[in-house]
């Protein structure tokens, strides 16, 4: 397939520049995947889609104030946006600057910082700070809103563009799904007999990153940390036993499980995964998904249609359009069931 088959049309003013007031006023699109029936609820509404003895699985990263803005040495203004921590001063960075950065330049930052490329690995740099890496940015970086939200990160946006069961530091990029749930909604959850368990994925800044191939079995996707704990696998197997569903709440939980569970069962672990989920692949864990819409010709655009079917998901993406949907990190939700025939022998659970 190519990447021109997962475009659309999007109208600019619907990308969400801000979060609404309240997390779970945002509307809520139903994709039935087998028939590609639709339906328009409010996010509200998710437990009327849920049943006693089902899964809700959530990425509990947390995310980083990650970027910051600086100076070389040698003159000129540059901005660094962490990728990720590599060791208690060093770190790994996407870095902008007019004229590039050689090995060894310094760059000033905010509070007398000072930071040294120390290496390059493709299109990011190592730099070295000359203090705990986590702590400064923790206190002196602005929160990493996508390029789409075409806005200055403002002091709110420390609170919103972050999950309430935000937990493990380590993400430069929200797991956006889960930016709709408030501390009520899962509490009417929980009384309704939904359960929930949890993993981690630090999202990466490369989750922004365009496909430059025409055709998508070529692209390559950034790799991504996480880890699947021993009680999720065990919840994911009770659930499975008393005939529930495993909902995944982002595309990040189904990348975790499915990388997980690539061996044949779920196992528990860590490391990094740089699995693209695309058509053709068969869903070993997830038999929901609760997503965002995702940009034209993405891989997590890519990876709901491989849940759904391309057609299904386009037709509703269209529907989204013209209702007038809000799109992207701050905007509204789908909960999309599969395509039977995507599911890896094993019975669809409706």
């Amino acid at each position: 397939m190519r990447r021109a088959d997962f475009a659309y049309p999007l109208p600019r003013e619907l990308i969400a520049q801000h979060p609404l007031p309240e997390r779970a006023a945002s509307r809520l699109l139903v994709l039935d995947g087998g028939s590609g029936a639709l339906q328009d609820l409010m996010f509200r509404d998710l437990v009327t889609l849920l049943r006693p003895g089902d899964l809700l699985v959530l990425n509990d990263t947390r995310v980083l104030p990650a970027r910051l803005r600086g100076r070389k040495t040698s003159g000129g203004s540059c901005e660094i946006l962490l990728e990720r921590i590599l060791g208690e001063r060093r770190i790994l960075a996407q870095a902008r600057a007019s004229k590039g950065f050689r090995p060894g330049a310094e760059i000033l930052l905010p509070d007398g910082a000072r930071a040294v490329v120390v290496g390059q690995r493709e299109d990011l740099h190592e730099f070295e700070l000359d203090r705990d890496a986590l702590e400064y940015f923790e206190g002196h970086g602005s929160m990493p809103l996508p390029p789409y939200v075409e806005r200055e990160a403002m002091a709110a946006d420390r609170e919103r563009y972050q999950t309430v069961y935000a937990a493990e530091p380590g993400a430069v990029a929200a797991p956006t799904a889960g930016l709709h749930f408030d501390r009520p909604t899962m509490a009417r959850l929980k009384g309704a007999g939904i359960a929930f368990a949890q993993l981690t994925l630090h999202v990466g800044a490369g989750t922004f990153q365009p496909l430059r191939v025409d055709k998508i079995d070529e692209h390559r996707m950034h790799a991504e940390r996480f880890r699947v704990p021993e009680e999720t696998v065990a919840a994911v197997e009770t659930t499975r036993r008393q005939g529930g569903r495993v909902v995944a709440v982002g595309t990040t939980v189904v990348r975790s499980l499915e990388a997980a569970a690539a061996g044949g069962a779920l196992a528990a672990g860590s490391g990094e995964t740089d699995i693209f989920i695309k058509p053709g692949h068969r869903f070993r864990v997830v038999d929901a998904l609760l997503t965002n819409f995702h940009l034209p010709e993405s891989t997590l655009l890519i990876l709901v249609a491989a849940f759904a079917g391309r057609e299904r998901v386009l037709a509703a993406y269209h529907h989204a359009i013209a209702g007038r949907y809000r799109f992207f990190s701050y905007g509204d939700a789908m909960f999309v069931t599969p395509d039977p025939a995507t599911l890896s022998m094993r019975e669809a659970r409706s």
